[in-house]
C-alpha cells in the first residue's frame, strides 16, 4: 500500500469555521450544499489538494466538533478538528495551539489561517502565500479596490477616496508561528480587544505583513447571493482526472491477489494488506481525481489498518468517499507491469472485477499487463507495479 512521501510540506493550515452565518438569512452556509458536497468540504478539499499543506486542522464551534469530525464528507488530508472559542482570533488560536502541541519546535514554521467560506481559494494563491512567509515573516493577499469609493455622511457625498492605496483582504493569511505567538502574549486571544484579522493583530505589535496578490475568485461566502456565485463555479467541475501508482514485491505464501480477483499458484505480493497493487493504484487515482488525498493517509500502514485487509475493502471506502462529496468513478485504465506470473488470461476477470466494484459498465473500464521489457525489478520478476488513470463525475 502507498504510504505517501518523504519530505515535510512547507506550511500547516488552519480553517476557521465556527462562525453563526448570521447575514446568511438563516442559512447555515458552511453546510449548505454546492454541487453535492457541503461547501466547507469544497474548501477543505481545495486546501488539501496544495502540495505544500503540512497538517491541516479545523476549527468549529465546539457543538459541531463531533460531527464536523466522524463527517463522511471531510477529507483524510484533515489533521484533526478542535473546538473553537466565541470569537475568530479565539478560534484560529485554539487552531495554532494544537499545532504547538504536536510540534513543539515548529516556532518559524509557516502556518496559513483560512476561512471556512473560501471554498474558491487556489492551490497557487496557497503556495504564493507560503513562500510569503517563509520569505518575509508575514504576508496576506490582497485585491486592489476596483470601485470608485466615496466618504459620505447624513445622505450627502463629502469627499472621493483615493481607491490607490486600498485592498481588501484575503485568506488563507500566514506568518511565522512565533510570530503569532507573540502577538497574543501582547493581545490574549480571548481578551478584550477584538482584531478582523491576523494581519490586523501583527500591524498592532508593528509586525510587518508583505501584501502580495490576491485572486478576485477567491470569495466569502457572506450574503445569499455569494452562494449562487460559488455554485455556479464550481457546478461545471463535474470531471476530474487522477493518477494512482503502488509497487509491491513478492513475499512469502500465496496466492496472489491482483485485480480483484485471485491466482492460484503465483506468490502473494508482500504487504500491509494483502498487497493488490492494482487495486491501490486504482484507489490512489480515483482519490487523486477527487482531491482526497492518497490511500496511505486513509489507510496508514500500522495499526490503524488490520493487517491483511482485502484491498477490494479499501477500494470500496474511496468508493464512498468519493460518494460523500457528490462523485462517481466514471472511468479506469489500469496498466499491470510484471515479468510473472503471465496474466493475459486474467485480464477479463479483472476488467470485470474492477468495473463492479467502481458501479462503472465494463467498456468504461481497461486492463493491460506489460512485462516491463524485462527491466528493473518488475522485469526480473522480483516485484509488481501498476499503473491508473481515473475520471470522477459528479452525480448531478
Amino acid at each position: 500500500m502507498a504510504t505517501g512521501s518523504g519530505e515535510r510540506p512547507a506550511a500547516d493550515v488552519v480553517v476557521v469555521a465556527a462562525g453563526s452565518s448570521r447575514r446568511m438569512g438563516g442559512t447555515d452556509k458552511l453546510m449548505a450544499l454546492v454541487a453535492g458536497r457541503p461547501l466547507l468540504a469544497w474548501t477543505l478539499v481545495a486546501l488539501a489538494a496544495s502540495p505544500v499543506v503540512g497538517r491541516l486542522v479545523l476549527v468549529a464551534a465546539p457543538e459541531r466538533v463531533e460531527a464536523f469530525s466522524a463527517a463522511p464528507w471531510l477529507p483524510a488530508r484533515v489533521d484533526a478538528v478542535v473546538a473553537g472559542g466565541a470569537t475568530r482570533q479565539a478560534s484560529v488560536a485554539a487552531g495554532v495551539r494544537h499545532l504547538v502541541a504536536l510540534d513543539p519546535a515548529g516556532g518559524d514554521r509557516p502556518v496559513l489561517v483560512h476561512d471556512g467560506a473560501r471554498p474558491l481559494v487556489s492551490t497557487a494563491l496557497v503556495e504564493a502565500v507560503a513562500a510569503a512567509v517563509v520569505r518575509h515573516g508575514a504576508a496576506i493577499p490582497v485585491v486592489p479596490v476596483a470601485e470608485t469609493l466615496k466618504r459620505v455622511g447624513d445622505g450627502m457625498v463629502h469627499d472621493t477616496v483615493d481607491r490607490s492605496v486600498l485592498a481588501t483582504a484575503q485568506t488563507p493569511q500566514g506568518a511565522r508561528r512565533r510570530l503569532l505567538l507573540e502577538a497574543w502574549a501582547r493581545f490574549p486571544p480571548e481578551g478584550p480587544r477584538e482584531f478582523t484579522d491576523e494581519a490586523a493583530l501583527l500591524e498592532a505589535c508593528t509586525i510587518p505583513v508583505h501584501a502580495i496578490p490576491g485572486e478576485p475568485a477567491n470569495l466569502k461566502v457572506t450574503l445569499p447571493d455569494d452562494l449562487r456565485r460559488v455554485e455556479q463555479a464550481l457546478a461545471p467541475v463535474t470531471a476530474r482526472t487522477g493518477f494512482g501508482h503502488d509497487s509491491h514485491p513478492f513475499g512469502p505464501g500465496s496466492p496472489l491477489r491482483l485485480g480483484g480477483v485471485e491466482i492460484a499458484g503465483a506468490p502473494r505480493l508482500h504487504g500491509h494488506s494483502d498487497g493488490d497493487v492494482a487495486l491501490h493504484a486504482v484507489a490512489d487515482a480515483l482519490l487523486g481525481a477527487a482531491g482526497l488525498g492518497d490511500l496511505g493517509r486513509l489507510f496508514p500502514a500500522d495499526a490503524r489498518t488490520s493487517r491483511g485487509i482485502a484491498s477490494d475493502a479499501l477500494l470500496g471506502e474511496v468508493v464512498t468517499r468519493l460518494a460523500s462529496v457528490g462523485l462517481r468513478p466514471a472511468s479506469v485504465d489500469l496498466t499491470i507491469i510484471g515479468a510473472r506470473p503471465r496474466l493475459g488470461a486474467h485480464l477479463d476477470a479483472m476488467r470485470a472485477a474492477v468495473a463492479l466494484l467502481l458501479g462503472i459498465d465494463e467498456d468504461a473500464a481497461n486492463v493491460k499487463a506489460s512485462t516491463g521489457n524485462l527491466a528493473g525489478d518488475e522485469g526480473a520478476g522480483r516485484s509488481i507495479s501498476a499503473r491508473a488513470v481515473a475520471t470522477v463525475r459528479g452525480w448531478g
